[in-house]
């Protein structure tokens, strides 16, 4: 029989053991990722980039504590994460945490860093009050240094962390040029893209003329959204930046729609038939899909007049992708009066469909007179998942090892064609966008990393059979598993009785 001094050395030593199992924890511990995207495993391009650090990386993280659970969680992985870029690099990346809350000297630090607090709301003794929330870091590495000003919780911490170590070890950023000469929108238009962009590149406007040559220092150029006519001594300099090895990426309007005046009509610049010639033919059609954005129509009731939102499919949201490089993670992308593409190549291209419209999708002829109220049936998408967005390689204007994106639509990366502020674009179709450019010309792998995270799933676009299934499962797993560990118990118990029955009977 076990004496009450067994007991309390034997509680001592679970106790003892756990509290030496948290300490090692915090410095060494296993994660088992079971995210769909790995968002808790670091990339192979990341464990590169930091195992050939030349120098120790410093990392000031300002994070405010006490935040609510779901903020603070951030703040975990961001530790979390930290830790295991420590361990990887030899210890050459440092870190700290500091709370810029708890003085106002700090805070002054933070926000002349670059680092503003955002509000939030907190529940306090049963009130709601506002609190100043800092969650940012500081990258720095000798005398430079790098800020990353806020922290998204959810989003991908592991791209914003690398691509500031990495713009730090960068001695000289390759460029990427936007052509333009042709009505084409400017780095000023394409603000979310271009703030992407610079991380790595150095991303320029370069203006075509008849007797200038495209810049050997380009590695890729892009070409979005052609308004006017490309004279054919403009596509022999992009045929022979293409044989000397520039990679290119094609955002083309093959139509065009004006929802003032509701009319869509077709658009021909001279781009469609450059690529009908590499294999790539565009269709003078516009792409509608059920799966699409709303716009805003006012309505008169009586003597009110309100905005209402109202679905409208010749502005597609293309979530059907291939698994490839450039659309891996993505989850939603806005292409407005798209065209579908086709291919008609020959086999010394390889040509790679990697999105799609969805399941129910069709297209409509050009010149097309807009219904805005039109009460769409089935029957009016009776095709699918049609090629809105491609790859090529291979022999491409001579050049065997040649690479280029086109995507079916110009206007998804555009924030304004007057360099103004413009739009703001969500998410997707920015990755979109700045994927490519780092497929075509970046070879680390980075690209992998900007998408790691939840950014798109409306439970609108769900089946109505999944939706049910989710409710009921949420609803009735938990009372399922409740009654079940009870049976089971009670079946464990009832077992044990019966045993000691039948030992006293013996």
């Amino acid at each position: 029989m076990r004496t009450k001094k067994s007991y309390y050395t034997t509680l001592t030593l679970v106790i003892a053991i756990i509290v030496f199992i948290n300490f090692l924890s915090a410095d060494f511990f296993a994660r088992l990722d079971l995210t769909e995207n790995g968002r808790y495993t670091l990339s192979k391009a990341t464990k590169d980039i930091i195992s050939n650090l030349d120098e120790p990386i410093t990392i000031r993280a300002y994070f405010t504590e006490n935040l609510p659970p779901n903020i603070a969680q951030t703040r975990k992985d961001f530790r979390d994460m930290l830790i295991e870029y420590s361990n990887r690099s030899d210890n050459n990346v440092v870190y700290e945490f500091i709370n810029p809350n708890e003085s106002q000297k700090v805070e002054q630090e933070a926000n002349q860093a670059g680092i503003s607090p955002v509000m939030i709301n907190v529940r306090e003794k049963d009130q709601m009050k506002q609190q100043k929330a800092y969650l940012g870091a500081i990258v720095q590495k000798g005398n430079q240094q790098e800020v990353i000003p806020f922290l998204q919780p959810g989003e991908a911490m592991e791209y914003a962390l690398t691509t500031s170590i990495k713009k730090l070890s960068v001695q000289n950023k390759p460029s990427i040029g936007l052509i333009q000469g042709h009505g084409e929108p400017g780095v000023q238009g394409m603000q979310q893209a271009g703030f992407e962009l610079g991380v790595l590149y150095n991303f320029e406007d370069h203006v075509m003329t008849d007797t200038t040559v495209i810049p050997s220092k380009f590695r890729t150029i892009a070409i979005i959204s052609p308004q006017d006519t490309i004279p054919q001594s403009h596509f022999v300099q992009i045929d022979n930046f293409i044989r000397q090895g520039g990679r290119i990426l094609v955002g083309i309007d093959r139509v065009n729609g004006d929802l003032q005046n509701a009319y869509g009509s077709s658009m021909s610049t001279g781009l469609e038939s450059w690529l009908a010639a590499k294999g790539i033919n565009v269709e003078n059609k516009f792409l509608i899909d059920a799966s699409c954005a709303a716009v805003n129509v006012q309505q008169q009731q009586g003597s009110f007049r309100f905005n209402t939102q109202i679905q409208f499919p010749y502005l597609p949201v293309i979530n059907t992708f291939s698994d490839h490089a450039i659309t891996k993670g993505l989850e939603g992308v806005l292409l407005p009066f798209a065209s579908p593409l086709t291919f008609s190549g020959d086999s010394s291209v390889q040509f790679t469909p990697i999105a799609f419209s969805s399941a129910k999708s069709g297209t409509a002829p050009v010149p097309a007179y807009f219904d805005i109220q039109k009460q769409w049936q089935e029957s009016d998408f009776p095709l699918e998942e049609l090629i809105v967005g491609a790859t090529l390689e291979g022999t491409i204007s001579g050049n065997p090892a040649s690479k280029m994106v086109v995507i079916g639509d110009g206007d998804f990366p555009i924030n304004s064609r007057s360099g103004g502020q413009g739009q703001p674009l969500q998410r997707d179709n920015v990755s979109l966008f700045v994927n490519s450019i780092d497929w075509l010309s970046d070879d680390t792998g980075l690209i992998e990393l900007r998408t790691k995270g939840v950014t798109f799933r409306p439970i609108d676009q769900i089946a109505d059979g999944t939706k049910t299934l989710l409710k009921y499962m949420n609803f009735l797993l938990p009372i399922i598993l409740v009654i079940a560990y009870g049976l089971i118990r009670m079946q464990i118990k009832r077992s044990l009785r019966f045993k000691r029955m039948e030992m006293s009977y013996e």
